[in-house]
């Protein structure tokens, strides 16, 4: 069936919200605060997300211009996202938080006036709408994480955690190209228990590899935020063993991940 756009933005709204939220209670030191990411603060993080929804808007309303846009990125994706921080780390917190939300809400509008058949130009292959819909939601969940862990303040899940997973699952075979490494024939079963108890399955099957355990520790996991033996994910087989150590749900060239017991890390996503 045809992923239903308008349920994906309605995920990327309580998304939104719940980062929001923790940026809300935020004081100047607070936005200005180191964050997991390796010589990013809060405001990077804000201005990160901001730019690339401004990008995707582009991409989806305008994608012949923003073809020729993308050319500023060059080859070197870490070197780019970092000149983005670079450039807004002098703009007042208050401007940035009403840049983000301007242009979260101008993407959304985008997003649902938009033909769900149409692909969307990025920064490396084209994507489907929904795939686009569903890489904002992770993004904003990753770097949502970051900012989370800068002030070691708690999050509410949202309904949006299914859809990051999902993707996790879904770029099993893109993880293990980035790095250069064959994608593997054999089956990964993955079941997840959701914050709710619910139970989420990517049955494959008779598969002999298999992913379980908690939902937020395998989004952890695959979105490069946490070490695999720092999460009680259980794993079994060695594709699936091979895939938790290199798995990255997000484009561009491999993440440097986490060691065990650290959260810190290169900017990722």
């Amino acid at each position: 069936m045809p992923a239903d756009i308008g349920a994906l933005c309605d995920d990327l709204g309580l998304e939104t919200a719940e980062l929001v939220r923790l940026l809300a209670g935020l004081d100047d030191a607070g936005w200005s605060a180191p964050t997991p990411a390796a010589g990013w603060s809060v405001r990077d993080q804000i201005s990160h997300l901001a730019y690339f929804d401004e990008a995707t808007t582009t991409a989806v309303t305008a994608p012949d211009a923003f073809r020729r846009s993308r050319s500023e990125a060059g080859a070197d994706v870490d070197a780019f996202t970092a000149r983005i921080a670079e450039r807004y780390r002098g703009v007042p917190a208050d401007q940035l938080l009403a840049w983000f939300e301007g242009a979260r809400a101008e993407m959304v509008v985008a997003f649902r006036a938009a033909d769900p058949s149409h692909r969307v130009p990025w920064y490396g292959p084209d994507m489907s709408m929904a795939s686009a819909v569903t890489a904002r939601i992770m993004e904003t969940w990753a770097h949502g994480q970051d900012v989370a862990d800068a002030g070691a303040v708690p999050r509410s899940p949202t309904p949006a955690l299914r859809q990051v997973a999902h993707l996790g699952v879904r770029t099993l075979p893109n993880s293990f190209r980035t790095v250069g490494r064959a994608v593997p024939t054999d089956p990964v079963s993955v079941g997840l228990v959701a914050p709710s108890g619910e139970l989420w399955t990517w049955d494959e099957g008779d598969a002999a590899d298999s992913v379980r355990g908690p939902a937020l520790d395998f989004c952890l996991v695959v979105t490069q935020r946490r070490h695999i033996a720092d999460t009680d994910l259980v794993v079994a087989g060695p594709v699936a063993s091979e895939w938790m150590t290199i798995a990255q749900a997000y484009a561009g060239p491999p993440g440097s991940g986490r060691q065990p017991g650290e959260r810190r890390g290169h900017a990722t996503g």
